[in-house]
């Protein structure tokens, strides 16, 4: 599995190279994030926008450090330094001549090399962390994060360019933000019935990865009436890819159900 995150990480920073080298920055259209800090600093800096995006990410990784998870950190940094690389051997080539296109695209593309990671326990870093400290805070859709910090990305933009470039860098920073809450899903909610016979060891499995309340119902089955139990969890959909893991290397026989759950009453950690 770690070896699929690695590759997941590897295609997202490519992807993000792709989208600033092939459509963005052609058109001189600023991506989300501190990609965009980055791109309008590289405009006046002598130095590029891999190097800038390389360094602007230190003190973030920082943060991420102490609020996220040693490892999300470790993986978003590993994403930024491949980010870095592929923004500096990914040459310059204009695929559209129509700006809109370059700003739907590459909004698009760049997207999908943020989200994916960030389903996979990563992130592309720079916003990316600190909108998912905000996310985890107030239980709001990620997306709705980046597209307030990254209002001033399109200020910026006007300022460098021109106003015209600043609303295509909205769209761009729309079509990203949208793209994110697709892929992204850790606001929506869902329930997990798990029916095992390991149930003392499985409930310790997913505690030690999994910070959620578990219910323990007695079961019994129905064709060889042996003795099992349901675990009921309710988590986010972010969770869920942990929890198969976890459920399948500690009771491959287990039998999961997952429901969606529209509306939660009481307690839910929204930082879990």
């Amino acid at each position: 599995m770690e070896l699929q995150k690695i590759g997941i990480i590897i295609f997202g920073a490519f992807a993000v190279a792709i989208g600033l080298n092939f459509f963005l920055e052609t058109a001189n259209i600023f991506a989300s994030g501190l990609t965009g800090v980055a791109q309008f600093l590289s405009a006046f800096l002598p130095l590029s926008t891999g190097v800038l995006l390389f360094v602007l990410n230190i003190p973030v990784a920082i943060l991420g450090w102490k609020k996220v998870g040693r490892l999300f950190t470790f993986y978003s940094f590993l994403h930024v330094a491949l980010t870095t690389f592929f923004l500096e051997v990914v040459p310059f080539q204009a695929l559209a001549g129509d700006i809109m296109l370059n700003a739907v695209f590459g909004g698009i593309i760049t997207a999908i090399g943020v989200s994916l990671p960030l389903r996979y326990g990563a992130s592309a870093g720079g916003l990316d962390i600190i909108a998912l400290v905000l996310a985890r805070m107030s239980d709001r859709p990620l997306g709705v994060y980046f597209f307030s910090l990254n209002a001033l990305i399109v200020f910026a933009a006007g300022f460098a360019y021109d106003w015209e470039q600043a609303l295509f860098t909205l769209v761009s920073i729309y079509a990203t933000s949208r793209i994110i809450d697709m892929v992204h899903t850790r606001h929506v909610k869902c329930t997990a019935f798990i029916v095992t016979k390991r149930a003392d060891e499985l409930r310790e499995a997913i505690h030690a990865h999994v910070t959620r309340g578990i219910t323990r119902m007695p079961a019994k089955g129905g064709y060889d009436e042996s003795e099992k139990e349901v675990l009921m969890i309710t988590i986010t959909r972010y969770e869920l890819y942990v929890l198969r893991q976890v459920t399948e290397a500690t009771d491959p026989d287990a039998f999961t159900n997952i429901v969606p759950t529209s509306d939660i009453v009481g307690s839910f950690r929204k930082d879990g």
